[in-house]
């Protein structure tokens, strides 16, 4: 018998895509999934792809399937994880891929958010200095946004060398529409997205505060763009150089062992279908020939490396399993 583990929000598109993850881990077992408006519908119904499965309906959201679960993910909207943390059991480990958890300043949730501050978790990038260490100690864990996985891991490293300005970050970063949930808006509609870039929450995304806190900008303009593809994220992140130091240099250095970061060969630009069912983000990096601006392009599935992969990368490490474990590095493609 594997570790039994629970989904809650497992009828949207991060928590289906924690369901396929599970079904092909090796040491994860499937104890409940939950969800709100779907309960009682069969979970093939709303992911016809999961076949692992069929039979399974989903159980309403709560306490009480959840509790007997070794680990939780809870893929809940951002305002939702908190109360249903709080109310499960002290020992049982949680990883949140909601907003919840994830800001240490209180004043910085009100001022983003409608709820109360839920609390601050161990941040789950474990790529990041030391984080790997404190996510695997710990029994709570708040896995990163999918924009601010893309940003931090290609802007953090560059701001802990001293090698850009924190003060002068432009980044712009596209996504697909998955990213926005599986609740249906007339914006999100086919006929409305095909054929059609646009951007959104220009200067006013709730991540902002985020990716401040994660990568230790102190000044970021931060412009959302939404594509006409149901998954990934292309972010463009430029700053101002602070010194001598090559990007790509600090990047090789920052991520030499990591299994799903990968600096590509120079020349070589990260695109979205590349990363599609992975947990990998590919970097590149240069420097602007007329400005002289750092540029650095990440690219991530978000729903694998952005939401789903990294919170099983997480549960690994929080289970003392392979960090890798269930987790492909290898795109899906065409």
């Amino acid at each position: 018998m594997g570790v039994r583990v629970a989904v809650a929000g497992a009828s949207g598109y991060a928590g289906g895509e924690l369901l396929r993850l599970i079904a092909g881990h090796p040491e994860l077992e499937l104890a409940a999934a939950t969800a709100h408006q779907q309960a009682g519908t069969p979970v093939t119904a709303v992911h016809p792809h999961l076949r692992s499965y069929d039979g399974l309906t989903f159980a309403p959201t709560g306490r009480e399937p959840l509790a007997a679960a070794d680990l939780v993910f809870l893929a809940l909207p951002h305002g939702e994880s908190g109360p249903l943390a709080a109310a499960l059991p002290a020992p049982t480990r949680v990883v949140d891929l909601g907003a919840d958890h994830r800001l240490a300043d209180p004043a910085a949730w009100t001022r983003w958010y409608a709820t109360p501050h839920a609390g601050t978790w161990t941040y789950g990038l474990p790529e990041l200095p030391g984080q790997r260490a404190a996510v695997t100690a710990a029994t709570r864990v708040a896995v990163p946004g999918c924009y601010a996985t893309a940003i931090t891991v290609a802007l953090a490293p560059l701001l802990a060398a001293g090698a850009a300005e924190p003060s002068d970050v432009v980044v712009v970063a596209a996504s697909g529409t998955s990213g926005a949930g599986r609740a249906p808006k007339p914006h999100l509609l086919a006929s409305e997205v095909a054929g059609d870039l646009s951007a959104y929450k220009v200067g006013a995304h709730q991540h902002l505060p985020e990716i401040k806190q994660a990568t230790g900008a102190a000044s970021l303009s931060f412009t959302p763009v939404l594509a006409p593809m149901p998954r990934g994220i292309l972010a463009t992140v430029t700053a101002r150089p602070a010194g001598a130091a090559a990007p790509r240099e600090v990047l090789a250095a920052a991520y030499p062992d990591e299994p799903f970061v990968q600096l590509l060969a120079e020349g070589a630009w990260p695109h979205t279908a590349a990363t599609l069912g992975a947990n990998t983000c590919l970097l590149q990096a240069t420097v602007d020939a007329d400005s002289g601006r750092i540029i650095v392009v990440g690219a991530l599935d978000n729903l694998g490396k952005g939401a789903a992969g990294q919170a099983v990368q997480c549960a690994n490490l929080m289970l003392g399993l392979p960090e890798t474990a269930g987790l492909a590095i290898d795109g899906v493609a065409p």
